[in-house]
């Protein structure tokens, strides 16, 4: 073989050995940042176990609000129709968090319970994020939520 083809392949592989390693640290790291979203249910049934990072969504427990006197960290439960998760915060929480409303928490496994690092809350009771609603009806056995407890375009 000739010194000019010898290289012009090695260049060849060269170029074709760093393409493929930046196309797997460009997957490697959109794996890291995202996050899925889980019911308490589905937590509970171990499908979250290999993410490090996850949502959990649901609704918070009547009752299972408690607040440090000393800090700002908060306990409550998450619910869907059939799990319950016990979930840390330390934080303000949204002005719309309360009982029986709708949330969705941004955190990790801690043991048997959720250490969340963000919390939202849905923004009135008709209201339900699409992606909660699906996950929900996954969890369910393919039971769906009612749709008419979405509001119409109209009412946006």
């Amino acid at each position: 073989m000739n010194p000019t083809r010898q290289r012009r392949l090695t260049l060849i592989i060269a170029v074709l050995v760093a393409v493929i390693v930046a196309s797997a640290l460009v997957v490697y790291a959109l794996q890291q940042n995202m996050n899925y979203l889980f019911t308490p249910s589905q937590v509970q049934t171990g499908e979250a176990t290999r993410y490090k990072s996850f949502r959990l969504g649901g609704m918070v427990k009547a009752g299972s609000i408690q607040r440090s006197n000393d800090s700002l960290k908060v306990t409550f439960t998450v619910v869907d129709a059939s799990g319950a998760m016990p979930v840390e915060y330390i934080g303000i929480l949204p002005d719309l968090f309360r009982e029986d409303q709708s949330v969705i928490a941004t955190g990790h496994m801690d043991g048997a319970r959720f250490v969340a690092t963000e919390v939202l809350a849905k923004h009135d009771e008709t209201y339900m994020p699409k992606e909660l609603k699906d996950a929900m009806a996954k969890a369910h056995d393919g039971k769906h939520i009612d749709e008419s407890a979405t509001p119409d375009k109209q009412s946006l």
